[in-house]
Protein backbone atom coordinates (compact mmCIF):
# COMPACT_ATOMS: atom_id res chain seq x y z
CA UNK A 1 0.00 0.00 0.00
CA UNK A 2 3.12 2.33 0.58
CA UNK A 3 4.76 4.69 -2.42
CA UNK A 4 7.84 3.65 -4.08
CA UNK A 5 10.63 2.22 -2.13
CA UNK A 6 8.96 2.63 0.88
CA UNK A 7 8.27 6.37 0.53
CA UNK A 8 4.78 7.90 0.47
CA UNK A 9 3.82 10.87 -1.39
CA UNK A 10 1.34 12.90 0.30
CA UNK A 11 -0.30 15.79 -1.02
CA UNK A 12 -1.61 18.23 1.33
CA UNK A 13 -5.04 18.80 0.38
CA UNK A 14 -6.75 21.41 2.99
CA UNK A 15 -5.22 24.54 4.69
CA UNK A 16 -1.58 23.28 6.73
CA UNK A 17 0.19 25.69 8.20
CA UNK A 18 4.02 25.26 6.99
CA UNK A 19 5.48 24.62 10.42
CA UNK A 20 2.78 21.87 10.15
CA UNK A 21 3.88 20.53 7.42
CA UNK A 22 7.79 20.79 8.49
CA UNK A 23 6.71 18.73 12.05
CA UNK A 24 4.96 16.02 9.79
CA UNK A 25 8.12 15.60 7.75
CA UNK A 26 10.43 15.21 11.15
CA UNK A 27 7.92 12.94 12.82
CA UNK A 28 8.27 10.63 9.43
CA UNK A 29 10.74 11.19 7.36
CA UNK A 30 9.39 8.42 4.88
CA UNK A 31 7.28 10.78 3.74
CA UNK A 32 7.61 13.08 0.59
CA UNK A 33 5.18 15.96 1.51
CA UNK A 34 4.00 17.87 -1.31
CA UNK A 35 1.74 21.19 -0.80
CA UNK A 36 1.86 24.66 -2.40
CA UNK A 37 0.31 26.98 0.31
CA UNK A 38 -1.16 29.73 -2.80
CA UNK A 39 -3.33 26.83 -3.99
CA UNK A 40 -5.17 26.72 -0.94
CA UNK A 41 -7.75 28.36 0.77
CA UNK A 42 -6.14 30.79 4.11
CA UNK A 43 -7.74 29.46 7.35
CA UNK A 44 -10.00 31.93 8.81
CA UNK A 45 -9.41 30.55 12.91
CA UNK A 46 -7.52 27.39 14.03
CA UNK A 47 -8.73 23.58 12.41
CA UNK A 48 -10.75 25.98 9.59
CA UNK A 49 -10.39 23.15 6.81
CA UNK A 50 -12.31 24.61 4.48
CA UNK A 51 -10.66 28.08 4.72
CA UNK A 52 -11.81 31.40 3.70
CA UNK A 53 -14.95 30.85 1.08
CA UNK A 54 -13.72 34.06 -0.18
CA UNK A 55 -10.87 32.13 -1.69
CA UNK A 56 -11.50 31.55 -5.49
CA UNK A 57 -8.66 29.57 -7.68
CA UNK A 58 -8.16 30.81 -10.99
CA UNK A 59 -8.41 28.33 -13.82
CA UNK A 60 -5.10 27.64 -14.29
CA UNK A 61 -5.20 27.13 -10.57
CA UNK A 62 -7.47 24.61 -10.40
CA UNK A 63 -5.65 22.56 -12.79
CA UNK A 64 -2.49 22.71 -10.76
CA UNK A 65 -4.26 21.54 -7.62
CA UNK A 66 -6.40 19.19 -9.45
CA UNK A 67 -2.95 17.52 -10.77
CA UNK A 68 -1.42 17.41 -7.65
CA UNK A 69 -4.04 15.61 -5.81
CA UNK A 70 -4.00 13.22 -8.33
CA UNK A 71 -0.49 12.48 -7.96
CA UNK A 72 -0.86 11.72 -4.39
CA UNK A 73 -0.33 8.22 -3.00
CA UNK A 74 -2.05 9.60 0.12
CA UNK A 75 -4.05 13.24 1.21
CA UNK A 76 -4.05 15.09 4.00
CA UNK A 77 -7.77 15.97 4.26
CA UNK A 78 -10.35 15.67 1.49
CA UNK A 79 -9.69 18.72 -1.25
CA UNK A 80 -11.12 21.23 -0.61
CA UNK A 81 -13.41 19.76 2.31
CA UNK A 82 -15.96 18.49 -0.82
CA UNK A 83 -17.40 15.23 -1.33
CA UNK A 84 -17.70 16.19 -4.88
CA UNK A 85 -13.91 16.26 -5.49
CA UNK A 86 -13.43 13.59 -3.35
CA UNK A 87 -15.09 11.42 -6.28
CA UNK A 88 -13.15 13.16 -8.79
CA UNK A 89 -9.78 12.45 -7.68
CA UNK A 90 -10.45 8.90 -6.16
CA UNK A 91 -11.07 8.22 -10.18
CA UNK A 92 -8.83 10.25 -11.52
CA UNK A 93 -5.90 8.77 -9.34
CA UNK A 94 -5.99 4.77 -9.62
CA UNK A 95 -2.98 5.51 -7.06
CA UNK A 96 -4.30 7.17 -4.35
CA UNK A 97 -4.71 4.72 -1.25
CA UNK A 98 -4.94 6.38 1.61
CA UNK A 99 -6.70 9.96 2.68
CA UNK A 100 -7.04 10.94 6.35
CA UNK A 101 -10.09 13.19 6.78
CA UNK A 102 -9.46 16.12 9.29
CA UNK A 103 -12.76 15.94 10.93
CA UNK A 104 -13.48 13.01 13.27
CA UNK A 105 -16.99 12.82 11.18
CA UNK A 106 -15.56 12.65 8.14
CA UNK A 107 -16.83 9.45 7.42
CA UNK A 108 -19.88 11.07 6.63
CA UNK A 109 -18.06 13.27 3.46
CA UNK A 110 -16.54 9.92 2.44
CA UNK A 111 -20.13 8.27 2.27
CA UNK A 112 -22.06 11.74 0.46
CA UNK A 113 -19.10 11.15 -2.28
CA UNK A 114 -20.88 7.71 -3.03
CA UNK A 115 -17.81 5.86 -4.15
CA UNK A 116 -18.16 2.32 -5.76
CA UNK A 117 -17.53 -0.66 -3.55
CA UNK A 118 -14.22 -0.95 -5.49
CA UNK A 119 -12.97 2.52 -4.42
CA UNK A 120 -13.97 2.24 -0.93
CA UNK A 121 -12.04 -1.48 -0.77
CA UNK A 122 -9.15 0.12 -2.92
CA UNK A 123 -8.77 3.61 -0.54
CA UNK A 124 -8.58 3.56 3.11
CA UNK A 125 -10.30 6.21 5.03
CA UNK A 126 -9.64 7.15 8.21
CA UNK A 127 -10.31 9.88 10.55
CA UNK A 128 -9.20 12.40 13.44
CA UNK A 129 -11.25 10.53 15.80
CA UNK A 130 -10.18 10.69 18.94
CA UNK A 131 -7.89 13.11 18.71
CA UNK A 132 -10.55 15.12 20.09
CA UNK A 133 -11.74 13.22 23.28
CA UNK A 134 -10.23 15.35 25.21
CA UNK A 135 -11.86 18.51 24.89
CA UNK A 136 -15.22 16.92 24.18
CA UNK A 137 -14.94 15.37 27.70
CA UNK A 138 -14.21 18.90 29.26
CA UNK A 139 -17.02 19.79 27.84
CA UNK A 140 -19.33 16.94 28.98
CA UNK A 141 -17.98 17.30 32.24
CA UNK A 142 -18.89 20.63 32.05
CA UNK A 143 -22.33 20.18 31.03
CA UNK A 144 -22.93 18.06 33.88
CA UNK A 145 -21.49 20.29 36.29
CA UNK A 146 -23.39 23.17 35.21
CA UNK A 147 -26.98 21.24 35.33
CA UNK A 148 -26.16 19.83 39.11
CA UNK A 149 -24.92 23.03 40.17
CA UNK A 150 -27.89 24.50 38.49
CA UNK A 151 -26.19 27.10 36.40
CA UNK A 152 -29.65 28.36 34.94
CA UNK A 153 -31.31 29.29 38.34
CA UNK A 154 -28.04 30.68 39.31
CA UNK A 155 -27.73 32.98 36.16
CA UNK A 156 -31.50 33.93 36.74
CA UNK A 157 -30.72 34.77 40.17
CA UNK A 158 -28.08 37.13 39.09
CA UNK A 159 -29.89 38.85 36.20
CA UNK A 160 -32.80 39.51 38.83
CA UNK A 161 -30.67 40.78 41.77
CA UNK A 162 -32.43 38.00 43.58
CA UNK A 163 -30.66 36.58 46.93
CA UNK A 164 -33.10 33.70 47.19
CA UNK A 165 -33.29 30.93 50.30
CA UNK A 166 -29.99 28.59 49.97
CA UNK A 167 -30.96 25.85 48.03
CA UNK A 168 -29.07 22.10 47.57
CA UNK A 169 -26.97 21.55 44.81
CA UNK A 170 -26.44 18.45 43.51
CA UNK A 171 -22.65 16.51 43.95
CA UNK A 172 -21.16 14.58 41.24
CA UNK A 173 -19.28 12.22 42.94
CA UNK A 174 -22.80 11.08 44.23
CA UNK A 175 -24.44 10.63 40.93
CA UNK A 176 -23.87 7.86 38.33
CA UNK A 177 -23.43 8.93 35.08
CA UNK A 178 -24.07 6.78 31.75
CA UNK A 179 -21.85 7.47 28.79
CA UNK A 180 -23.90 6.69 25.75
CA UNK A 181 -21.19 5.58 23.40
CA UNK A 182 -17.35 4.35 24.45
CA UNK A 183 -15.45 4.88 21.34
CA UNK A 184 -12.51 8.00 21.80
CA UNK A 185 -14.44 10.70 23.70
CA UNK A 186 -16.47 8.44 25.73
CA UNK A 187 -13.50 6.77 27.12
CA UNK A 188 -12.04 10.55 28.31
CA UNK A 189 -15.28 11.03 29.51
CA UNK A 190 -15.46 7.73 31.74
CA UNK A 191 -11.89 8.73 32.96
CA UNK A 192 -12.87 12.38 33.86
CA UNK A 193 -16.34 11.58 35.47
CA UNK A 194 -14.38 8.74 37.57
CA UNK A 195 -11.37 11.29 38.80
CA UNK A 196 -14.49 12.98 40.15
CA UNK A 197 -16.09 10.34 42.05
CA UNK A 198 -18.84 9.30 40.12
CA UNK A 199 -20.03 6.05 39.04
CA UNK A 200 -19.72 5.67 35.21
CA UNK A 201 -21.55 3.33 33.05
CA UNK A 202 -21.37 2.79 29.48
CA UNK A 203 -23.06 1.58 26.71
CA UNK A 204 -21.05 -1.25 24.21
CA UNK A 205 -22.03 -3.56 21.55
CA UNK A 206 -18.59 -5.44 22.02
CA UNK A 207 -18.90 -6.31 25.81
CA UNK A 208 -15.37 -6.02 25.92
CA UNK A 209 -14.32 -4.20 29.58
CA UNK A 210 -13.59 -0.40 29.76
CA UNK A 211 -11.13 1.53 32.36
CA UNK A 212 -13.41 3.79 34.56
CA UNK A 213 -16.53 2.19 33.56
CA UNK A 214 -18.41 0.39 36.80
CA UNK A 215 -21.26 -1.57 34.19
CA UNK A 216 -21.26 -1.95 30.89
CA UNK A 217 -25.36 -1.50 29.35
CA UNK A 218 -26.26 -3.41 25.96
CA UNK A 219 -27.81 -1.02 23.92
CA UNK A 220 -30.69 -3.08 24.02
CA UNK A 221 -30.89 -2.26 27.83
CA UNK A 222 -30.53 1.31 27.61
CA UNK A 223 -34.10 1.94 28.25
CA UNK A 224 -34.49 0.33 31.86
CA UNK A 225 -30.51 1.68 32.54
CA UNK A 226 -31.51 5.76 31.93
CA UNK A 227 -33.90 4.91 34.95
CA UNK A 228 -30.84 4.08 37.13
CA UNK A 229 -28.79 7.30 36.11
CA UNK A 230 -28.44 10.68 37.34
CA UNK A 231 -26.69 12.18 34.12
CA UNK A 232 -26.50 10.45 29.80
CA UNK A 233 -23.40 11.62 28.01
CA UNK A 234 -24.16 11.04 24.26
CA UNK A 235 -20.90 10.53 22.28
CA UNK A 236 -22.05 8.44 19.61
CA UNK A 237 -21.67 9.39 15.73
CA UNK A 238 -24.01 10.01 13.65
CA UNK A 239 -25.03 6.93 11.53
CA UNK A 240 -28.28 5.00 10.33
CA UNK A 241 -28.47 2.79 13.74
CA UNK A 242 -28.08 5.59 15.89
CA UNK A 243 -30.36 8.19 14.20
CA UNK A 244 -32.65 9.09 17.43
CA UNK A 245 -31.36 6.48 19.56
CA UNK A 246 -32.02 8.56 22.15
CA UNK A 247 -35.90 8.57 21.42
CA UNK A 248 -39.52 9.75 23.05
CA UNK A 249 -39.25 5.87 24.39
CA UNK A 250 -36.09 6.35 26.03
CA UNK A 251 -36.86 10.08 27.58
CA UNK A 252 -39.75 9.08 29.17
CA UNK A 253 -38.03 6.23 30.96
CA UNK A 254 -34.98 8.75 32.32
CA UNK A 255 -34.93 9.01 36.16
CA UNK A 256 -36.97 12.61 36.92
CA UNK A 257 -34.12 15.55 36.99
CA UNK A 258 -31.87 13.90 34.73
CA UNK A 259 -28.84 15.63 33.24
CA UNK A 260 -27.87 15.35 29.37
CA UNK A 261 -24.52 16.21 27.94
CA UNK A 262 -24.94 15.88 23.87
CA UNK A 263 -20.87 16.10 22.49
CA UNK A 264 -21.08 12.83 19.60
CA UNK A 265 -23.79 13.93 16.57
CA UNK A 266 -26.96 15.79 17.55
CA UNK A 267 -29.08 13.30 15.00
CA UNK A 268 -28.57 10.63 17.46
CA UNK A 269 -31.25 12.54 20.09
CA UNK A 270 -34.37 13.12 18.70
CA UNK A 271 -34.60 16.91 19.63
CA UNK A 272 -38.64 17.51 19.55
CA UNK A 273 -38.65 14.26 21.85
CA UNK A 274 -36.00 15.97 24.11
CA UNK A 275 -37.98 19.26 24.06
CA UNK A 276 -41.25 17.88 25.56
CA UNK A 277 -38.90 16.34 28.79
CA UNK A 278 -37.49 19.47 28.97
CA UNK A 279 -40.74 20.87 29.48
CA UNK A 280 -42.09 18.30 31.90
CA UNK A 281 -38.72 18.59 33.96
CA UNK A 282 -38.04 14.48 33.35
CA UNK A 283 -34.76 16.52 32.16
CA UNK A 284 -33.71 19.07 34.37
CA UNK A 285 -30.89 20.70 32.08
CA UNK A 286 -29.34 19.91 28.66
CA UNK A 287 -25.62 21.01 27.55
CA UNK A 288 -25.74 20.10 23.64
CA UNK A 289 -23.03 21.30 21.44
CA UNK A 290 -24.29 19.17 18.53
CA UNK A 291 -27.52 19.20 16.82
CA UNK A 292 -30.03 17.80 14.04
CA UNK A 293 -29.31 20.56 11.81
CA UNK A 294 -26.60 22.83 11.90
CA UNK A 295 -26.60 25.55 12.07
CA UNK A 296 -29.10 25.59 14.43
CA UNK A 297 -32.41 26.97 13.27
CA UNK A 298 -33.64 30.58 14.39
CA UNK A 299 -37.29 29.41 15.19
CA UNK A 300 -35.59 26.61 17.47
CA UNK A 301 -37.10 26.56 20.95
CA UNK A 302 -33.28 25.09 22.43
CA UNK A 303 -32.41 28.44 22.11
CA UNK A 304 -34.47 30.27 24.58
CA UNK A 305 -35.31 27.07 26.50
CA UNK A 306 -34.36 28.21 30.08
CA UNK A 307 -32.87 25.06 31.00
CA UNK A 308 -30.57 24.25 27.69
CA UNK A 309 -26.74 25.56 27.44
CA UNK A 310 -26.13 26.03 23.37
CA UNK A 311 -22.30 25.53 22.00
CA UNK A 312 -21.85 25.86 18.25
CA UNK A 313 -20.32 23.12 17.74
CA UNK A 314 -17.25 24.12 19.11
CA UNK A 315 -16.38 21.93 21.98
CA UNK A 316 -13.63 20.66 19.85
CA UNK A 317 -12.18 23.54 18.93
CA UNK A 318 -8.84 24.28 20.49
CA UNK A 319 -5.75 25.77 19.47
CA UNK A 320 -3.93 22.62 19.31
CA UNK A 321 -6.18 20.59 17.63
CA UNK A 322 -4.59 20.95 14.34
CA UNK A 323 -0.81 19.87 15.76
CA UNK A 324 -2.85 16.65 16.98
CA UNK A 325 -4.14 15.86 13.84
CA UNK A 326 -0.87 16.41 12.07
CA UNK A 327 0.73 14.52 14.39
CA UNK A 328 -2.17 11.37 14.15
CA UNK A 329 -1.25 11.77 10.34
CA UNK A 330 2.20 11.18 10.77
CA UNK A 331 1.64 8.08 13.34
CA UNK A 332 -0.67 6.51 10.47
CA UNK A 333 1.76 7.35 7.63
CA UNK A 334 4.25 4.71 9.90
CA UNK A 335 1.70 2.64 10.39
CA UNK A 336 0.85 2.43 6.86
CA UNK A 337 4.68 2.09 5.73
CA UNK A 338 5.51 -0.77 8.15
CA UNK A 339 2.44 -2.25 7.33
CA UNK A 340 0.63 -2.12 10.46
CA UNK A 341 -3.53 -1.37 11.04
CA UNK A 342 -3.96 2.36 10.70
CA UNK A 343 -5.48 4.14 13.77
CA UNK A 344 -9.84 5.47 13.64
CA UNK A 345 -10.18 3.69 9.62
CA UNK A 346 -13.60 4.65 8.18
CA UNK A 347 -16.30 1.75 8.52
CA UNK A 348 -17.08 1.59 4.84
CA UNK A 349 -20.54 0.05 5.36
CA UNK A 350 -22.22 2.22 8.22
CA UNK A 351 -19.30 5.13 7.21
CA UNK A 352 -18.20 6.45 11.04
Amino acid sequence: MAGTENRLRVVVAVPLREELCRLIEELEPRIELIRDHTLLPPMRGPADWSGDPEFVRAPEQQEAFEALVDSADALFGIPDVSASELARTVDANPGLRWVMTTAAGGGGTVKAADLDRAALDRVVFTTSAGVHGGPLAEFAVFGVIAGAKGLPRLLADQSSRTWPDRWEMRQVDEMTVLVVGLGGIGVECARRFSALGARVWGTTRSGDAVEHVERLVPLDQLVAAVAEVDAIVVTLPGTAQTHHLIDAEVLAAVKPGAIIASVGRGTVIDEEALLAALDDERISFAALDVFEQEPLEESSPLWTHPRVLVSPHTAALNSKEEERIARRFAENAARLLDGEPLRAVVDTVEFY
